[in-house]
Protein backbone atom coordinates (compact mmCIF):
# COMPACT_ATOMS: atom_id res chain seq x y z
CA UNK A 1 0.00 0.00 0.00
CA UNK A 2 1.47 3.38 -1.00
CA UNK A 3 2.33 5.84 1.74
CA UNK A 4 0.44 9.13 1.47
CA UNK A 5 2.59 12.08 2.48
CA UNK A 6 1.13 15.30 3.77
CA UNK A 7 1.74 18.28 1.49
CA UNK A 8 1.45 20.51 4.52
CA UNK A 9 4.31 18.66 6.27
CA UNK A 10 6.47 18.79 3.12
CA UNK A 11 5.96 22.55 2.80
CA UNK A 12 6.83 23.05 6.46
CA UNK A 13 9.92 20.85 6.07
CA UNK A 14 11.18 22.79 3.05
CA UNK A 15 10.60 26.09 4.83
CA UNK A 16 12.40 24.85 7.95
CA UNK A 17 15.39 23.71 5.85
CA UNK A 18 15.62 27.16 4.22
CA UNK A 19 15.59 28.83 7.65
CA UNK A 20 18.37 26.53 8.87
CA UNK A 21 20.46 27.25 5.77
CA UNK A 22 20.01 30.99 6.31
CA UNK A 23 21.36 30.75 9.86
CA UNK A 24 24.11 28.29 8.92
CA UNK A 25 22.60 25.41 10.91
CA UNK A 26 23.01 21.85 9.61
CA UNK A 27 20.15 19.36 9.87
CA UNK A 28 20.72 15.60 10.01
CA UNK A 29 18.07 13.12 8.92
CA UNK A 30 19.31 10.04 10.75
CA UNK A 31 16.60 7.87 9.18
CA UNK A 32 18.37 7.93 5.81
CA UNK A 33 21.85 9.30 6.70
CA UNK A 34 21.30 12.51 4.77
CA UNK A 35 21.88 16.20 5.49
CA UNK A 36 19.03 18.05 3.74
CA UNK A 37 20.50 21.51 4.40
CA UNK A 38 23.58 20.58 2.31
CA UNK A 39 22.03 17.99 -0.03
CA UNK A 40 24.74 15.57 1.09
CA UNK A 41 25.07 12.13 2.60
CA UNK A 42 26.59 11.78 6.06
CA UNK A 43 29.43 9.83 4.36
CA UNK A 44 30.34 12.82 2.16
CA UNK A 45 32.89 15.49 3.03
CA UNK A 46 30.82 18.01 4.95
CA UNK A 47 33.51 20.61 5.63
CA UNK A 48 33.62 23.80 3.58
CA UNK A 49 37.23 24.94 2.95
CA UNK A 50 38.02 28.33 4.40
CA UNK A 51 34.69 28.55 6.24
CA UNK A 52 33.82 25.61 8.47
CA UNK A 53 34.96 22.15 9.48
CA UNK A 54 32.22 19.62 10.16
CA UNK A 55 32.93 16.20 11.62
CA UNK A 56 30.05 14.06 12.88
CA UNK A 57 29.11 13.83 15.67
CA UNK A 58 31.46 16.60 16.90
CA UNK A 59 29.68 19.41 15.08
CA UNK A 60 31.04 22.55 13.42
CA UNK A 61 34.27 24.48 13.89
CA UNK A 62 34.58 27.90 12.25
CA UNK A 63 37.75 28.21 10.17
CA UNK A 64 39.80 31.23 11.21
CA UNK A 65 42.96 30.13 9.39
CA UNK A 66 42.03 29.41 5.74
CA UNK A 67 44.55 28.03 3.26
CA UNK A 68 45.22 30.38 0.35
CA UNK A 69 47.88 28.63 -1.72
CA UNK A 70 50.01 25.50 -1.84
CA UNK A 71 53.41 25.26 -3.51
CA UNK A 72 54.63 21.68 -3.91
CA UNK A 73 58.41 21.38 -4.24
CA UNK A 74 59.48 17.93 -5.40
CA UNK A 75 63.18 17.09 -5.15
CA UNK A 76 64.27 14.57 -7.78
CA UNK A 77 67.45 12.65 -8.53
CA UNK A 78 66.82 9.64 -10.74
CA UNK A 79 70.51 8.79 -11.09
CA UNK A 80 70.92 7.70 -7.44
CA UNK A 81 69.02 4.65 -6.26
CA UNK A 82 69.47 5.01 -2.49
CA UNK A 83 71.09 7.88 -0.63
CA UNK A 84 73.01 6.13 2.15
CA UNK A 85 72.54 2.38 1.69
CA UNK A 86 73.02 -0.25 -1.00
CA UNK A 87 69.88 -2.26 -0.22
CA UNK A 88 67.18 -2.39 -2.87
CA UNK A 89 63.76 -0.80 -2.50
CA UNK A 90 60.56 -2.78 -2.29
CA UNK A 91 59.56 -4.04 -5.79
CA UNK A 92 63.26 -3.65 -6.78
CA UNK A 93 62.72 -1.23 -9.66
CA UNK A 94 64.97 1.54 -11.01
CA UNK A 95 64.81 4.83 -9.13
CA UNK A 96 63.07 6.64 -11.98
CA UNK A 97 60.03 4.36 -11.58
CA UNK A 98 59.55 5.52 -7.98
CA UNK A 99 59.95 9.14 -9.06
CA UNK A 100 57.37 8.81 -11.82
CA UNK A 101 54.84 7.14 -9.53
CA UNK A 102 55.46 9.78 -6.88
CA UNK A 103 54.65 12.49 -9.42
CA UNK A 104 51.59 10.67 -10.77
CA UNK A 105 50.25 10.25 -7.24
CA UNK A 106 50.84 13.93 -6.44
CA UNK A 107 49.04 15.05 -9.61
CA UNK A 108 46.08 12.81 -8.81
CA UNK A 109 46.00 14.15 -5.26
CA UNK A 110 46.17 17.78 -6.44
CA UNK A 111 43.21 17.31 -8.78
CA UNK A 112 41.24 15.65 -6.00
CA UNK A 113 42.04 18.51 -3.61
CA UNK A 114 41.10 21.12 -6.22
CA UNK A 115 37.55 19.75 -6.26
CA UNK A 116 37.20 20.94 -2.65
CA UNK A 117 39.69 23.80 -2.37
CA UNK A 118 38.51 25.71 -5.43
CA UNK A 119 39.99 29.05 -4.31
CA UNK A 120 43.43 27.65 -3.39
CA UNK A 121 46.25 28.21 -5.90
CA UNK A 122 48.39 25.13 -6.56
CA UNK A 123 51.78 25.02 -8.24
CA UNK A 124 54.31 22.19 -8.70
CA UNK A 125 58.04 22.92 -8.68
CA UNK A 126 60.61 20.24 -9.48
CA UNK A 127 64.27 20.69 -8.58
CA UNK A 128 66.27 17.98 -10.30
CA UNK A 129 69.87 16.84 -10.07
CA UNK A 130 71.62 14.62 -12.62
CA UNK A 131 68.59 12.96 -14.19
CA UNK A 132 68.95 12.22 -17.89
CA UNK A 133 67.39 14.36 -20.59
CA UNK A 134 64.98 11.55 -21.50
CA UNK A 135 63.92 11.18 -17.88
CA UNK A 136 63.26 14.90 -17.53
CA UNK A 137 61.33 14.98 -20.80
CA UNK A 138 59.12 12.16 -19.56
CA UNK A 139 58.45 14.02 -16.30
CA UNK A 140 57.68 17.18 -18.28
CA UNK A 141 55.23 15.25 -20.47
CA UNK A 142 53.36 13.96 -17.41
CA UNK A 143 53.10 17.49 -16.03
CA UNK A 144 51.97 19.00 -19.34
CA UNK A 145 49.17 16.44 -19.57
CA UNK A 146 48.06 17.32 -16.04
CA UNK A 147 47.12 20.93 -16.95
CA UNK A 148 48.70 22.09 -13.69
CA UNK A 149 50.90 25.12 -13.17
CA UNK A 150 54.48 23.83 -12.94
CA UNK A 151 58.17 24.51 -13.45
CA UNK A 152 61.24 22.27 -13.67
CA UNK A 153 64.54 23.62 -12.35
CA UNK A 154 68.05 22.25 -12.30
CA UNK A 155 69.85 22.01 -8.98
CA UNK A 156 72.53 24.68 -8.57
CA UNK A 157 74.81 22.11 -7.02
CA UNK A 158 78.07 24.03 -6.94
CA UNK A 159 76.45 27.14 -5.51
CA UNK A 160 74.92 25.31 -2.55
CA UNK A 161 77.45 22.50 -2.05
CA UNK A 162 80.18 25.08 -1.43
CA UNK A 163 78.29 26.10 1.71
CA UNK A 164 78.45 22.58 3.20
CA UNK A 165 81.03 21.66 5.82
CA UNK A 166 83.02 18.62 4.70
CA UNK A 167 83.04 16.89 8.10
CA UNK A 168 79.76 15.95 9.74
CA UNK A 169 78.65 15.63 13.36
CA UNK A 170 79.96 12.07 13.51
CA UNK A 171 83.40 13.33 12.47
CA UNK A 172 83.04 11.61 9.10
CA UNK A 173 83.42 13.05 5.62
CA UNK A 174 80.17 14.09 3.99
CA UNK A 175 79.48 11.99 0.87
CA UNK A 176 78.77 13.51 -2.53
CA UNK A 177 75.29 11.97 -2.50
CA UNK A 178 74.57 13.62 0.81
CA UNK A 179 75.89 16.95 -0.46
CA UNK A 180 73.52 16.65 -3.41
CA UNK A 181 70.64 15.98 -1.05
CA UNK A 182 71.56 18.87 1.25
CA UNK A 183 71.97 21.22 -1.70
CA UNK A 184 68.57 20.28 -3.08
CA UNK A 185 66.91 20.86 0.28
CA UNK A 186 68.68 24.22 0.52
CA UNK A 187 67.53 25.34 -2.93
CA UNK A 188 64.00 24.14 -2.13
CA UNK A 189 63.91 26.26 1.01
CA UNK A 190 65.24 29.32 -0.82
CA UNK A 191 62.65 28.80 -3.58
CA UNK A 192 59.90 28.53 -1.00
CA UNK A 193 61.01 31.73 0.69
CA UNK A 194 60.98 33.54 -2.67
CA UNK A 195 57.67 32.31 -4.14
CA UNK A 196 55.53 30.85 -1.38
CA UNK A 197 52.73 33.07 -0.04
CA UNK A 198 51.14 30.52 2.30
CA UNK A 199 51.87 26.76 2.49
CA UNK A 200 54.74 24.76 1.01
CA UNK A 201 54.91 20.99 0.75
CA UNK A 202 58.52 19.77 0.56
CA UNK A 203 58.58 16.21 -0.78
CA UNK A 204 61.15 13.63 -1.83
CA UNK A 205 60.78 11.58 -5.00
CA UNK A 206 60.03 8.21 -3.41
CA UNK A 207 56.79 9.05 -1.57
CA UNK A 208 53.69 7.67 -3.26
CA UNK A 209 50.50 9.41 -2.11
CA UNK A 210 46.93 8.36 -1.56
CA UNK A 211 44.49 10.21 -3.82
CA UNK A 212 42.96 12.07 -0.87
CA UNK A 213 46.27 12.90 0.81
CA UNK A 214 46.56 16.62 -0.02
CA UNK A 215 42.87 17.30 0.62
CA UNK A 216 43.13 15.63 4.03
CA UNK A 217 46.30 17.59 4.83
CA UNK A 218 44.70 20.91 3.89
CA UNK A 219 41.47 20.15 5.78
CA UNK A 220 43.56 19.19 8.82
CA UNK A 221 45.70 22.32 8.55
CA UNK A 222 42.68 24.63 8.46
CA UNK A 223 40.89 22.85 11.30
CA UNK A 224 43.79 22.31 13.71
CA UNK A 225 45.40 25.70 13.09
CA UNK A 226 42.01 27.31 13.74
CA UNK A 227 41.64 25.33 16.98
CA UNK A 228 45.15 25.97 18.29
CA UNK A 229 45.49 29.50 16.87
CA UNK A 230 48.99 28.52 15.68
CA UNK A 231 50.76 27.53 12.48
CA UNK A 232 51.87 23.91 12.30
CA UNK A 233 53.87 21.27 10.45
CA UNK A 234 52.23 18.28 8.78
CA UNK A 235 54.06 15.07 7.94
CA UNK A 236 52.00 12.91 5.53
CA UNK A 237 53.66 9.65 6.54
CA UNK A 238 53.08 7.30 9.45
CA UNK A 239 56.70 6.19 9.85
CA UNK A 240 57.44 2.80 11.49
CA UNK A 241 60.20 4.27 13.68
CA UNK A 242 57.64 6.41 15.51
CA UNK A 243 56.30 3.23 17.11
CA UNK A 244 59.66 2.42 18.69
CA UNK A 245 59.18 5.21 21.20
CA UNK A 246 57.20 4.84 24.38
CA UNK A 247 56.08 8.45 24.60
CA UNK A 248 52.81 10.24 25.26
CA UNK A 249 51.17 12.15 22.42
CA UNK A 250 48.13 14.28 21.55
CA UNK A 251 45.40 13.08 19.19
CA UNK A 252 43.53 15.40 16.83
CA UNK A 253 40.47 14.69 14.71
CA UNK A 254 40.83 15.81 11.11
CA UNK A 255 38.26 15.54 8.32
CA UNK A 256 38.50 11.79 7.64
CA UNK A 257 41.67 10.94 9.57
CA UNK A 258 43.05 10.90 13.06
CA UNK A 259 46.28 12.83 13.57
CA UNK A 260 48.83 12.53 16.34
CA UNK A 261 51.53 14.87 17.55
CA UNK A 262 55.05 13.70 16.73
CA UNK A 263 58.49 15.12 17.43
CA UNK A 264 60.46 13.59 14.54
CA UNK A 265 60.14 13.47 10.75
CA UNK A 266 62.29 13.02 7.70
CA UNK A 267 62.51 15.81 5.11
CA UNK A 268 59.05 15.42 3.57
CA UNK A 269 56.67 17.79 5.31
CA UNK A 270 54.18 20.62 4.78
CA UNK A 271 54.33 23.91 6.62
CA UNK A 272 53.65 27.62 6.32
CA UNK A 273 55.67 30.60 5.22
CA UNK A 274 55.41 31.94 8.78
CA UNK A 275 57.10 28.84 10.22
CA UNK A 276 59.85 28.93 7.59
CA UNK A 277 60.53 32.63 8.19
CA UNK A 278 60.42 32.21 11.98
CA UNK A 279 62.99 29.37 12.01
CA UNK A 280 64.95 30.20 8.88
CA UNK A 281 68.42 30.01 10.42
CA UNK A 282 67.69 26.70 12.16
CA UNK A 283 66.22 25.09 9.06
CA UNK A 284 69.05 26.29 6.82
CA UNK A 285 71.63 24.89 9.27
CA UNK A 286 70.45 21.43 8.18
CA UNK A 287 71.72 22.23 4.68
CA UNK A 288 75.14 23.48 5.74
CA UNK A 289 76.19 20.93 8.33
CA UNK A 290 75.28 17.24 8.40
CA UNK A 291 73.79 16.67 11.83
CA UNK A 292 73.12 13.34 13.47
CA UNK A 293 70.36 12.56 12.99
CA UNK A 294 70.26 14.58 9.81
CA UNK A 295 66.90 16.15 10.66
CA UNK A 296 67.95 17.30 14.16
CA UNK A 297 67.26 21.02 13.43
CA UNK A 298 63.69 20.10 12.43
CA UNK A 299 63.24 18.02 15.57
CA UNK A 300 64.32 20.97 17.69
CA UNK A 301 61.64 23.09 16.01
CA UNK A 302 59.03 20.44 16.81
CA UNK A 303 59.74 21.00 20.50
CA UNK A 304 58.24 24.47 20.07
CA UNK A 305 55.76 24.03 17.22
CA UNK A 306 53.04 21.43 16.66
CA UNK A 307 53.95 18.69 14.17
CA UNK A 308 51.40 16.00 13.31
CA UNK A 309 51.17 12.85 11.20
CA UNK A 310 48.14 10.78 10.10
CA UNK A 311 46.96 7.37 11.27
CA UNK A 312 46.96 5.44 8.98
CA UNK A 313 49.41 6.96 6.52
CA UNK A 314 48.54 9.25 3.61
CA UNK A 315 51.86 8.79 1.80
CA UNK A 316 54.23 5.83 1.80
CA UNK A 317 58.01 6.14 1.75
CA UNK A 318 58.94 3.43 -0.75
CA UNK A 319 62.33 2.38 0.54
CA UNK A 320 63.73 -1.00 1.65
CA UNK A 321 61.10 -3.23 3.24
CA UNK A 322 63.16 -3.59 6.44
CA UNK A 323 63.79 0.12 6.90
CA UNK A 324 62.21 1.67 9.99
CA UNK A 325 62.08 4.94 7.98
CA UNK A 326 60.02 3.44 5.20
CA UNK A 327 56.85 1.46 4.66
CA UNK A 328 54.01 2.53 6.93
CA UNK A 329 52.00 -0.14 8.77
CA UNK A 330 48.40 -1.14 7.99
CA UNK A 331 48.47 0.14 4.40
CA UNK A 332 48.14 -1.85 1.16
CA UNK A 333 51.52 -0.99 -0.40
CA UNK A 334 50.92 -3.03 -3.57
CA UNK A 335 47.58 -1.33 -4.22
CA UNK A 336 49.12 2.12 -3.91
CA UNK A 337 52.01 1.12 -6.19
CA UNK A 338 49.68 -0.29 -8.86
CA UNK A 339 47.25 2.66 -8.76
CA UNK A 340 49.98 5.14 -9.64
CA UNK A 341 51.57 3.52 -12.64
CA UNK A 342 52.85 6.06 -15.16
Amino acid sequence: MREIKSKKNNIFKKFFIKICRFFGVELIDQSNFSIPTSNKSMDDTLSVPGKKSITLPMGKIDITRPVKSLNIILRTCMSVNMLTQSKKRIFERDKEEYTKRTLVSLISSIHYAKDFFKDVKFKVHIIDHNSSKNQINYIKKILEQSNLNFEILNLKFEEFSNLIENINEEKKEVTNNQKSNMSNIHQSLVLSKEVCKDLTYFVEDDYIHEKNSLAEMLFAYEKIASLTKKELIICPTDYPFLYNQNESTRIFLGDKKHWRQIDQTLCTFLTSKKIIDRYWDQIISMCKFEHYPFEKPLHNIYKKELCISPIPSLAIHFTNINSIYGLSPNVDWKRLWDENSS
